[in-house]
């Protein structure tokens, strides 16, 4: 409204009651670079204040009369009938995908998770080639990059350069969750080995850097160490040599592109993955990545936010869980569930509610929409992991405190309950992490297969059509919501598995190892829709359900397989 880009630091001025009057990002200390300074600001405002508060109070109804457009305009508009929108939302990110270099957008270039993992949703159903090419392109330029740390896993927040070489080096927890789910899903299509290497090493990094005594995961680590950016994790040649020796430095020179003029400041490289290597190379190499991460960590290391936030949480949950399911490592899951249960015990409300965030001992702020609805999630697909019905119980629990505390004639962003505002936000769109209304959704529809409850159903109908006009006209704001969208048109599967549960491992093993985007699992004890669902001659079975109506039962993993993909 102020004809001003976003950004941080983010300044906001407002009266006693909380309504805003001015704001803008940053604000040099004086006078500089065109902007206003902001001790001239403070002083420029408290004399506005004293002196013109009628001219300042009609620009509060401006931009309380603008809350009301922009709603207005979000809000406006039908939804094409007819059209697939998901389809067409993934053929437009992968057109707009930069041919060369992979990402969407020039410079600076982001990750964008939910968009790519709506195109590998929408290639499963229709195997156009142009988007798996987009896809894969995209994630092997970012995981050769400099965006991505080579040494230790873990991606950066953003690239400052459309190339991915040189980083804004601040890691961030729900970059991280989110990037170890897509190449997870994307691995389970494919089998690519380079893939796995990636959402593994990023596992590592997290469990090592990011992770509190008791299990919860920090928030982001800075981009500084030492007062200077990026000097934690830039080399020169003569360094990697000293730690290799000349031969073996030579050789991860040449892999990871460190040259004696570099590609950072003062003649310093970003590593990156500068060649293809095989098997064997591959194995050399480890051994010389842990002598320089060795190495870099006796170097000073950047700051670390040791907050542990609820969603951003949440959304690594979900990465162990897609790495989990992938793989069959056992400590993946192990980590998923330790951090569950830190969040079950440090942020639960009295009224089975989250708070937003915990740091030493001490939980704040009530949650928000995304908190909630990213948590629910996230349980689901624990329950589908190991069966614990706690998981799934819980799930239900926080879904139904969204529809108490969030709905009235949609999602808020902000509870019912929480501090008042000059205007109560819905925030629909996607941005750094999918958005609580779309993220509720998801728990909605898969809530709606596993109970039968048609209210679910009819909340997410609701949503669809409040939003359906603006996610066509703007997929990218959109695209969990699309995703969501193609998960309820396809008509997502149930596979209820019946019988002992270690018995029934296999048939496990076998679905949670298949990219399957559109369904749900469950044991037959847990869940309404299990009822007369049962072993077949004393083996365990598992029924493939669509629309309620079950297929016969199947006891070996190649049926079960063949129905799945029926």
């Amino acid at each position: 409204m102020m004809g001003q880009g976003g950004g941080w630091p983010l300044t906001v001025f407002m009266t006693p009651q909380g309504e805003p009057f001015f704001g803008g990002t940053y604000f040099p200390p004086e006078d500089r670079y065109g902007r206003p300074g902001f001790v001239p600001l403070l002083l420029g405002l408290s004399e506005a204040w004293k002196r013109h508060r009628g001219e300042l109070r009609e620009d509060i109804e401006r931009f309380l009369k603008g809350y009301r457009v922009l709603e207005e305009q979000l809000l406006g508009g039908e939804a094409s009938k007819g059209e697939d929108v998901p389809a067409e939302a993934a053929r437009s990110f992968a057109e707009n995908t930069d041919r060369v270099h992979g990402g969407l957008s020039g410079a600076p270039k982001f990750p964008n998770p939910v968009c790519h993992d709506l195109v590998l949703r929408v290639y499963h159903r229709t195997r156009e080639a142009a988007l798996f090419r987009s896809l894969e392109l995209t994630l092997d330029r970012m995981a050769a990059g400099g965006i991505y740390d080579h040494l230790g896993g873990g991606f950066a927040r953003y690239s400052v350069d459309e190339r991915w070489a040189v980083p804004h080096f601040e890691k961030m927890l729900y970059d991280n969750g989110q990037l170890t789910t897509l190449y997870a899903d994307a691995y389970r299509v494919t089998g690519k080995r380079s893939w796995r290497r990636v959402f593994e090493e990023t596992i590592t990094y997290v469990l090592r850097d990011m992770t509190h005594p008791d299990g919860g995961f920090y928030a982001s680590e800075d981009a500084d160490s030492g007062g200077k950016e990026g000097t934690f994790y830039v080399w020169t040649p003569a360094e990697v040599k000293a730690v290799l020796r000349e031969s073996d430095g030579a050789i991860a020179c040449r892999i990871y592109g460190v040259t004696e003029r570099g590609n950072f400041e003062h003649g310093t490289t970003v590593l990156s993955r500068a060649v293809e290597l095989d098997a064997l190379e591959e194995a050399h190499l480890e051994g010389l990545r842990d002598k320089l991460c060795a190495e870099r960590a006796r170097r000073i290391r950047p700051g670390r936010d040791e907050n542990i936030l609820t969603g951003w949480n949440a959304l690594m949950i979900q990465g162990l869980r897609a790495a989990y399911q992938a793989t069959g490592t056992a400590a993946h899951l192990a980590a998923a569930r330790r951090a569950a249960d830190f969040i079950q015990d440090k942020l639960s409300m009295p009224d089975g509610g989250v708070h937003r965030a915990w740091r030493d001992g001490t939980a704040k702020v009530p949650g928000f929409l995304d908190d909630y609805a990213c948590l629910a999630n996230a349980l689901l697909d624990l329950y589908e992991s190991c069966f614990e019905k706690r998981y799934l119980d819980r799930a239900a629990q926080l879904v139904e405190l969204i529809l108490e505390k969030f709905w009235e004639d949609g999602l808020y962003f902000t509870p019912r309950d929480g501090e008042r505002l000059v205007h109560r936000p819905r925030a629909p769109y996607d941005n750094a992490w999918p958005s609580g209304t779309s993220t509720s959704v998801f728990a909605f529809l898969r809530l709606h297969e596993l109970t039968g409850r048609d209210r679910y159903r009819d909340c997410a109908e609701h949503v669809f059509r409040m939003y359906g006009a603006a996610a066509a006209k703007n997929p990218f704001g959109f695209a969990h919501l699309l995703a969501a969208q193609d998960f309820a048109q396809r008509g997502p599967i149930e596979i209820i598995f019946a019988g002992d549960k270690l018995g029934a491992a296999a048939l496990v093993e076998s679905v949670h190892r298949a990219y399957l985007p559109a369904r749900v699992l469950a044991f037959a004890e847990d869940v309404p829709i299990g009822e007369g669902r049962h072993p077949i001659d004393g083996q365990p079975a598992a029924y493939v359900c669509r629309h309620r109506t079950c297929d016969a039962a199947v006891t070996s993993v190649k049926a079960l397989l063949k129905r799945c993909a029926a």
